[in-house]
């Protein structure tokens, strides 16, 4: 599928943020809709077929959580980007954990949303499924055999370590929450803390530099995000 031939359903009240995204988007080739409030959105998604949706939080007439909360109970399967001013991290959760696959926030780069963009339809329109072998930069995961290797030399990574980074290796490019890595790791909710423990035992064994983390990054207060694979 081209940029040219991805529709975009842009779900926010503000104009200059609409006449932004519109103009931005349509520069690399996607096609954008508009909705300005919850209502239209839910008739646009329905008749318009959008392939992806960038959706504000704050809407007149209802909230983004009650859109996805719709959308989710509808079985819809189309990628969704939260774009917001809000800062609260709750919110963020919330939303990411109500079916939405990644959040940038206002004030925002035109190219780091592109970027998310990409990453989420990539992420929806894969049908090849998982690859045996992951690799970004001088790493690579072998989902197969369970072997981790970093410039070539072999990582020991503890059961739990490894099926953290399992996790995060499948899902690469995609912003994890916190809880949503405790369910696929754990089976439930489990401590934050101890979490955070495993995440930097981890970035110790596979990072040049724990401290500044090239593989495994933070998304403060919401969970994790790691680097995507180099192809």
């Amino acid at each position: 599928m081209t940029a040219a031939s991805i529709k975009i359903l842009v779900v926010d009240d503000e104009p200059p943020i609409r006449r932004l995204l519109k103009a931005g988007l349509g520069t690399q080739g996607y096609v954008v809709i508009e909705a300005p409030d919850g209502r239209t959105a839910l008739e646009l998604a329905e008749t318009a077929a959008p392939d992806l949706i960038i959706l504000d939080l704050g809407l007149p007439d209802m909230s983004g959580h009650a859109l996805l909360e719709r959308w989710q109970e509808a079985g819809a399967s189309v990628p969704i980007v939260i774009l917001s001013s809000r800062t609260d991290e709750a919110g963020i959760v919330q939303a990411l954990e109500t079916g939405a696959d990644d959040y940038v926030t206002k004030p925002f780069g035109m190219n780091e949303l592109i970027a998310r963009l990409r990453v989420a339809l990539r992420h929806r329109l894969q049908v090849q499924g998982e690859k045996p072998i992951f690799k970004a930069g001088e790493l690579s995961v072998d989902l197969v055999r369970r072997i981790v290797r970093l410039r070539g030399d072999e990582v020991k990574l503890s059961p739990k370590e490894y099926d953290i980074l399992r996790v995060l290796v499948q899902h690469a490019g995609k912003v994890l929450t916190h809880r949503f890595l405790m369910q696929e790791v754990w089976g439930a909710a489990y401590d934050v803390q101890q979490l955070r423990v495993y995440i930097r035992q981890i970035r110790q064994k596979i990072e040049p530099n724990p401290e500044q983390p090239i593989y495994l990054r933070t998304e403060t207060g919401v969970g994790y995000r790691f680097r995507e694979s180099d192809g």
